[in-house]
């Protein structure tokens, strides 16, 4: 299987992402810088976290308007994984790729620990090695990962099954205490905790080696369905 890790500048997480899936999960990765960008030939697309083109206007919003987000909603309906943590979260709100949007944390503060989730849904691409209720430690690192949405919006989110992490204690003020979504189609994943900071036990955690597992599982048993 093969990823490409999305560079924009002002990314700052893609290093961590990139050594994630090399080192942690096994398997080719690129970093590919923006401009560059032909995601033909990657099997899954990951968006890290960061301070694209510095957080200006909102985070994230500048780097929703570049020509590579249009491959990427390509990739994402054809069905290929995506996934975009912290920044790469916010990028996918505000290319519409993802539902609502992310203020200011409730207290106003950078917050930089490790925070309790809930595993909420266990049954999409992203979560398979996990099981539903189980409570997992991922570090957070983020000044505006409050996410809002309408009653609207967060009742669709119940409906369908889009809410796949929660947070135990809420440290930023997320409607629903949500941590993370994905899209109705079950293959872009955005969250605000960092799987890539925790996949070997020396850095304090494994639980975010399961997350990138699962999405090698499910691409191995698509191909194997269709071989």
């Amino acid at each position: 299987m093969k990823f490409a890790v999305i560079v924009f500048p002002g990314s700052n997480c893609d290093r961590d992402m990139y050594h994630a899936v090399k080192d942690g999960l096994g398997e080719d990765v690129d970093m590919v810088w923006y401009q560059n960008a032909d995601l033909s030939e990657y099997d899954a697309l990951l968006l890290p976290g960061g301070f694209s083109y510095g957080d200006y206007l909102r985070s994230g919003a500048i780097a929703s308007t570049s020509e590579v987000i249009s491959q990427i909603k390509q990739a994402a309906e054809a069905g290929k994984p995506v996934l975009g943590v912290c920044n790469g979260f916010q990028v996918l709100l505000e290319s519409g790729l993802l539902p609502g949007a992310m203020l200011p944390n409730r207290d106003l503060k950078f917050m930089c620990h490790v925070e309790p989730l809930k595993v909420e849904n266990a049954t999409t691409m992203f979560t398979s090695r996990y099981e539903a209720g189980e409570v997992i430690g991922l570090p957070i690192a983020h000044g505006e990962g409050n996410y809002y949405c309408d009653e609207a919006t967060y009742q669709r989110l119940l409906d369908n099954d889009q809410i796949v992490f929660r947070y135990t204690d809420n440290p930023n003020g997320s409607v629903g205490d949500i941590a993370g979504i994905i899209n109705e189609r079950g293959n872009v994943l955005g969250m605000m905790p960092h799987p890539e900071r925790a996949v070997e036990s020396l850095l304090g955690s494994e639980d975010g080696l399961r997350l990138f597992q699962s999405i090698l599982t499910h691409w191995r048993n698509s191909h194997a369905i269709h071989a």
